[in-house]
């Protein structure tokens, strides 16, 4: 049940993508919001005691609607999942914005790639060049495949799949909602959703850095990732990106000269931090984007088969 829930969830979102602002997202930050602004007394607990209500909340019910389902029918329970996997999936949410920067690359249109680019992460790409708009957008595209698609299949193999699936992307959310923002950045309330989302989120980076590695250049994704993971703040950010660029054998993370950029919503590089100059792979382009699209069908491929694989075994 658990491959073929996937598989059509993934069909149809070719078909019919989530918008990032569907109502049910909506509904979703404005929940959180009410929250923050109910348990935010400035102070660690609260932010703990806050993140508890807004998973539980969102879970259970999921869980418990779940449970009927199976009791009344598997076909039930089948569409159930089907029905969480689209709403936590988002393998082409956020697709259109790499894609117009590839095509604006490809077309010469520099202006339009860094406009497509800046929406899409809200940096300031003015002073850009070609290589630096590439290798931003291979690196939030690397990160967002992730946490919107390796990491909701991890936690959709759990028991109780979908609760764990409505978790993982409630605990992905709030751990930017409430620590991003320019009013909640260094407060105290969010540190909890940072640390509680380090841990949700540990084994399934490093498993999506291993389908990195497997799908593309196997020993540059290993010595990248051993050798310049730790450079990143974000430690999960960090081992992703080291093993995605050594993979496609193009170097990442290279900041901006005498500042910190922010990298795929959650880590920032040092440039001090950096001895650009020894890590391996040649500077990002515009056909490292093409390269990346590569990476991340054969990583979702990678995941299939095995799910495919883990299905058989189970049914035998």
């Amino acid at each position: 049940m658990t491959f073929i829930s996937i598989l059509c969830a993934l069909l149809i979102e070719q078909l019919k993508p989530l918008r990032v602002d569907n109502p049910i997202y909506l509904q979703v930050q404005n929940l959180a919001e009410k929250i923050e602004s109910w348990c935010n007394a400035g102070k660690a607990k609260h932010g703990r005691m806050g993140w508890w209500i807004l998973v539980i909340a969102l879970t259970l019910p999921t869980a418990l609607i779940y449970w009927l389902c199976l009791r009344i029918n598997p076909f039930a329970a089948l569409a159930w999942n089907v029905l969480i996997v689209y709403l936590t999936l988002g393998f082409r949410r956020y697709s259109h914005y790499f894609t117009s920067i590839q095509l604006a690359l490809s077309s010469g249109d520099e202006d339009a790639a860094k406009a497509h680019l800046a929406e899409w992460t809200h940096l300031d790409t003015s002073g850009m060049d070609i290589s630096e708009i590439s290798r931003i957008a291979v690196e939030r595209s690397l990160i967002a495949t992730h946490r919107n698609v390796f990491g909701v299949f991890f936690w959709f193999l759990m028991p109780v799949g979908p609760a764990c699936a409505v978790m993982y992307r409630v605990a992905e959310y709030l751990a930017r909602a409430w620590n991003e923002p320019e009013h909640m950045k260094n407060e105290e309330f969010g540190q909890y959703a940072t640390k509680i989302f380090y841990w949700i989120d540990w084994i399934p980076a490093h498993l999506t850095a291993i389908a990195f590695a497997v799908v593309g250049n196997f020993e540059d994704a290993v010595y990248s990732w051993r050798n310049y993971a730790d450079r990143w703040s974000d430690e999960l950010v960090g081992i992703i990106l080291s093993a995605g660029g050594g993979a496609l054998g193009v170097r990442l993370g290279e900041p901006e000269a005498k500042a910190m950029v922010l990298n795929a919503d959650a880590s920032a590089v040092d440039v001090d931090s950096l001895d650009i100059e020894s890590q391996p792979g040649a500077e990002a382009s515009p056909r490292s984007l093409q390269s990346a699209v590569g990476l991340v069908w054969r990583a979702l491929l990678l995941w299939m088969l095995l799910l495919l694989l883990l299905s058989f075994a189970v049914w035998l």
